[in-house]
């Protein structure tokens, strides 16, 4: 598809889109209203029979794999895994990794208080690194990537990544949350208050990309981001990050300016970052012009989890056009992004489908099954098609999307089914996708059973 058309396209969706939302609106919420049809719940006994095998999943597979064997003496935790879990050379951490293993061993935690020892000394462990080695001490913000003694490494080492700093955040957020150590609300205050000053957006709203400590440096970023926004672009990739770490943090802290940053945050993702029939922008120009891209269905479904998950932090759970974005972002996933012969969630592809990446990665097929349980209990007595999509996709999983060798998520997957050789975990690869959705699913199965 040529770049002119596609571009006319997706203008032309978007506008359509603007128009007519609230006729789309009125109608989905008619026929939900009008709609008859009898409970297609599953019994008690099938929901917890699925809670036990995501659980299963969820200590085997994954927390079993990171702790307390990612445990890094030198500090934080050790980032590189090879195909068989053997520790591979490495010479550098990443803010994005070691946050996420903070958080993941902080919600490990909470939610099994028999290992609860073993977990909080991982988070408080990651913690320390974070305040200790990947903020900078002398400017603020957190290093993109540094050795274990906090020296920035390569080319983006010592980066300012907006990306990043929002999952420092996040990080410190729910450790303080597992732990009430003083000393991790102390870094994800100062940690928001550094990116509020140098980050925010006060003219357009929402956050920089990058916070350069020489703004000379400018003309060098756009081809090193690794998001892909440049310096003077913004993404929806940081922005649900953000998103997520604003709610985290609203949580332990109820201060009025994170309050106010997470409705503006909130606002930008569901009505500006969103588009119809219920996709996602990818990268924006400074003052919120879209630029046409794919589409992302994994940051889709992604999104529509940290979009309820957000209005719930802001006291309006229930918010009805929060919900109706929501759902159709799963939606137009279940009619554009999914392989309706083997299962499983395409990478990326056309925001009318087509145009499919090659391969499959483990946080989409994660995010997807997360997705489809929320759809479901918010949903499912009027429908069972995201009920019987959840059912698909958890077989997908353990079918394609685990190694059955040596045991963990395969990284990546070609749409065939067949692994593709990757290493277990490095700076992109690590645990908290997939482990959020077992923590979200087997709770939620469990809710759903009537269970405790």
């Amino acid at each position: 598809m040529g770049r002119l058309f596609f571009y006319c396209e997706y203008a032309s969706m978007r506008l359509a889109g603007l128009f007519t939302f609230g006729l789309l609106m009125f109608a989905t919420e008619r026929l939900m209203a009008e709609q008859s049809a009898p409970s297609t719940q599953p019994t008690p006994e099938v929901f917890l029979r699925l809670a036990a095998e995501v659980e299963t999943n969820l200590h085997r597979d994954i927390l079993d794999k990171w702790f307390p064997v990612a445990f890094d003496p030198h500090g934080g935790f050790f980032q590189d895994f090879g195909e068989d879990w053997t520790p591979a050379a490495s010479d550098s951490k990443g803010i994005v990794y070691e946050s996420r293993l903070t958080w993941t061993s902080a919600e490990a935690a909470m939610r099994f208080p028999t290992k609860a020892e073993m977990y909080l000394a991982q988070s408080r462990h990651g913690l320390a690194f974070l305040a200790d080695k990947m903020w900078d001490q002398k400017k603020g913000g957190f290093f993109w990537a540094v050795d274990d003694d906090g020296n920035p490494v390569g080319a983006l080492g010592a980066r300012k990544q907006g990306y990043g700093n929002a999952f420092g955040i996040f990080g410190a957020a729910v450790c303080y949350r597992a732990t009430h150590d003083a000393a991790a609300l102390d870094l994800a205050k100062k940690a928001f208050r550094w990116y509020d000053e140098h980050g925010h957006d006060a003219k357009n709203g929402g956050y920089l990309e990058v916070v350069l400590d020489d703004p000379a440096d400018a003309n060098s970023v756009d081809d090193a981001d690794p998001i892909g926004a440049g310096a003077n672009g913004k993404s929806m990739n940081t922005s649900i990050h953000v998103l997520e770490a604003l709610t985290a943090l609203y949580e332990v802290w109820p201060d009025p300016t994170v309050r106010s940053r997470l409705q503006e945050m909130f606002e930008i993702v569901r009505d500006k970052i969103y588009a119809e029939p219920g996709h996602l922008v990818l990268f924006f120009t400074a003052d919120w012009k879209p630029r046409p891209t794919e589409d992302s269905y994994g940051h889709d479904v992604e999104t529509a989890y940290l979009l309820t998950e957000a209005a719930a932090a802001l006291g309006i759970p229930d918010d009805q056009t929060t919900w109706l974005k929501a759902r159709r972002l799963v939606d137009h996933s279940l009619q554009y992004g999914l392989d309706h012969e083997r299962g499983g969630l395409y990478n990326a592809g056309g925001v009318s489908g087509g145009e499919y990446a090659d391969q499959r990665e483990w946080w989409v097929e994660a995010e997807w099954l997360n997705a489809l349980l929320l759809m479901h209990e918010r949903y499912g007595r009027e429908t069972p098609r995201y009920w019987n999509a959840f059912i698909q996709q958890w077989n997908w999983i353990n079918q394609y999307g685990i190694d059955k060798v040596n045991g963990g998520w395969y990284p990546r997957v070609n749409n065939d089914g067949s692994p593709v050789p990757h290493s277990k975990s490095d700076i992109w690869t690590d645990c908290y996708h997939q482990a959020r959705a077992m923590f979200n699913v087997s709770a939620r199965l469990r809710s759903l059973a009537g269970a405790k």
